[in-house]
Order: C-alpha cells, then structure tokens, then sequence
C-alpha cells in the first residue's frame, strides 16, 4: 500500500506495523539467507511481545515474539498480531510459524506482504483464515518488499538482488592510472560502505582489485555476528596465494570463480587453495570470461543468496553492466576532481543516446563529506 494510510486499515495499524518493520530492521545483517521479518503482539493498546527473525536455523519472528509475550507475563489469546511477511506454513530448519500462531488463538493477524516462496504464497494466510482468525494484507507492504528485495528477487526471478558499489571523485574517476583508489572518499562513507556489505549474502570483487589493492573485503566498521561470503572473479586464476582476500576463510567463506582450469600449475594451485578451506569453481562463456548471469543464478538457485554486492574496478563493473547483472547502483562521490585517469566502468560506448539504459534516484544523501547515490533501472 506503498506506506499510504489505507481505509482498510486505521493509524494505529501503521503505528504497530511501523513497530514491526523496526523489529525486522534488527535482522538486517543477521537473518540470510531468510527473510528479514520482524513481529509484534498487541492486546489491550500495548505491545505485549515483539520479536524478529534470527539467525539461520533459529526462530523466526512470531516465534520470538510468542516467546517475549510468555517471559512478560501475558497470554496472546485474542490479540492483535503485526507480522512483516505472511507466516510460513511449510518445515525447513524450523517448524512451521502458522502452527503456533494457531495454537496462541489471536483475534486478528495483519500481514505487511504474502511471502513470495512458492512453498507458502498465500497458505499460510489460508490456514489462519480457516481456523477462524480474522486476516488482513498488504499493510506497508511496499516498506516490506524493499527490506527484502533480495529475497523477493531470488523466489520471483531465481535472481539475487546485486548492488554494484562505486566511490568516485565529482568527474567520475575511481583511481590514479597506477591503480591506486585508497582512498577517494572520507571515512564516514567508508563506514556506511560497510553497512551495505554487511547485508548482503556475498561481497565479489575482481582479481584486478585483489592484485591492486589487496583488500580484506570482510565487515569491521559495523557490528555484525555473520560475515558474508567473499567471491574473486579471477578467469585464469591469478589470485595470490598470500592475497589478505584468503585469510580466515572460515569466518565466513572464500570462493574463487574462474573460466577454465586448463593446466598442471592451475591444477596445483587449486589443490593448495582447497586445502586452506577456499571453493574454486568453474564457469567458463563462450569468450573464456567467467559467465556472469550464470553465476548469479547459480548463487541465487544453488546458494540461496539474496543480496550480492559489488567492489570491484573498471573493468569487471563494466563487465556487470554489460551483461545487464546489476538491479542497483551505490554511488559515492568525493567532492575533488581527478582528471583524464581510469574511470568507473569500462562499458561499450554508445552509438546513440537512444541505446542508453536509464537509472533512476531513489535515494540522495549526504554521507560526511560524500554525496550517496541509489540508483535502480528505471522501467522502459
């Protein structure tokens, strides 16, 4: 309902779903590769229990909430539920949340969205229904959905959603012609950068920024109890095996992506970098580049990442936009110029203005000294 005031729903609705949406919040950094979903539990104009999805094989968010009521002292009967995304009704790593909804006997759950899995879209909302709980959906539904984009995109497109990263000067320069890029903007948007790697499921970068700048490419400046997966698009395997990229790749997971592995020396090198716990895997286009929408759908289908985020050089970026695999840009720009050196992706010129693809501002901000850009495709 895009945040609008809905007649179906009153202002103290969005007030608890806004209470809800804060709880999901929470598991920003936390829920992957589940939805970030946050629940609160409402009798008698007070929040009796609130809770939001944890970490992968704990409790979701109802079941938090349930849990918080009981340690306050309240029974949930005939209450009033606020859940960003609709109950799951089906076993995985946890029982289904609609059972113990029903066995808490609410008056009424209101639902921010339908949960896109194919395994609950609606059935879950179904099952309350049925037991003669009182449903509504589509409170805040579009503040829901934006939380999730990741994972909305990954069970509607069999996609992750990626956001390619770029810190650039005011004429759109991200290095000096020796490749040095550390550092461009200030310290607050450095930070803010971490806010976003901590999100999402994997950060990738290209064997040109591991050799360049040897980056670590983990999450320091925010606090967060997972560390997402650190993927190299390296097509002839060049990484260094001193690269600060491979070190404690148990904390999180280290994956080597390449075109071919066509040779003794190669071979070797893979040996010694699966022996130190880090996944080499081949994926090979027709040019004998690393095939990047297969890769995507691989991690999307195969490794059930929702968020990808890109920090990586000219090149592969240009690579990304090419082959038409980013959903959103994150743009910091310094306020300096640089001048005629290396710029932030090196796309095909166009012949026309007519062949270009357009993006559109969806967020403007100033970050320290920084200006912050979101950007999505616009539609066509």
């Amino acid at each position: 309902m895009n945040g609008l005031i809905d007649p179906m729903y009153t202002a103290v609705d969005h007030q608890w779903m806004s209470e809800a949406l804060a709880e999901a919040h929470k598991a920003l950094y936390l829920a992957n590769p589940n939805p970030r979903v946050g629940c609160v539990i409402v009798k008698d104009g007070q929040v009796i229990g609130r809770g939001f999805t944890q970490q992968v094989g704990g409790p979701h968010a109802e079941i938090q909430a349930l849990a918080d009521t009981k340690l306050n002292g309240f029974d949930p009967k005939d209450s009033t539920i606020y859940v960003t995304l609709e109950p799951c009704n089906h076993t995985g790593r946890t029982p289904p949340c609609v059972d113990a909804l029903l066995t808490a006997k609410p008056a009424k759950v209101i639902v921010a969205m339908v949960d896109p899995n194919p395994l609950v879209a609606g059935k879950g909302l179904e099952r309350l229904k049925a037991a003669g709980i009182e449903v509504q959906c589509g409170l805040m539904e579009s503040e829901a959905q934006i939380l999730n984009c990741g994972f909305v995109s990954r069970m509607t497109r069999g996609l992750p959603w990626v956001r390619l990263k770029i810190a650039a000067s005011l004429d759109g320069k991200t290095a000096l012609p020796n490749g040095q890029s550390q550092w461009i903007t200030g310290s607050l948007a450095r930070a803010d950068g971490h806010h976003w790697r901590a999100q999402a499921c994997a950060i990738v970068t290209g064997v040109g920024t591991v050799k360049e700048d040897n980056p670590t490419l983990n999450v320091r400046e925010v606090e967060t109890q997972r560390q997402p997966w650190r993927i190299i698009i390296d097509s002839k395997l060049e990484t260094p095996l001193d690269a600060n990229i491979l070190n404690n790749s148990l904390e999180s997971g280290v994956m080597i992506v390449c075109a071919k592995i066509i040779d003794s020396d190669t071979q070797e090198k893979v040996k010694i970098l699966e022996s130190r716990g880090i996944e080499v895997l081949t994926m090979s286009n027709e040019f004998g580049k690393v095939d990047l929408p297969k890769l995507f759908a691989y991690l999307a289908q195969e490794r059930h990442m929702n968020e990808i985020h890109i920090e990586a050089g000219f090149k592969l970026n240009g690579s990304m936009l090419r082959e038409d695999c980013v959903d959103e840009l994150l743009l910091y720009y310094a306020p300096f110029f640089m001048g005629e050196v290396i710029g932030m992706a090196n796309t095909t010129p166009l012949d026309s203005l007519q062949s270009r693809q357009d993006w559109k501002i969806i967020d403007q901000s100033l970050v320290g000294s920084d200006l912050r850009l979101r950007l999505i495709k616009s539609k066509q």
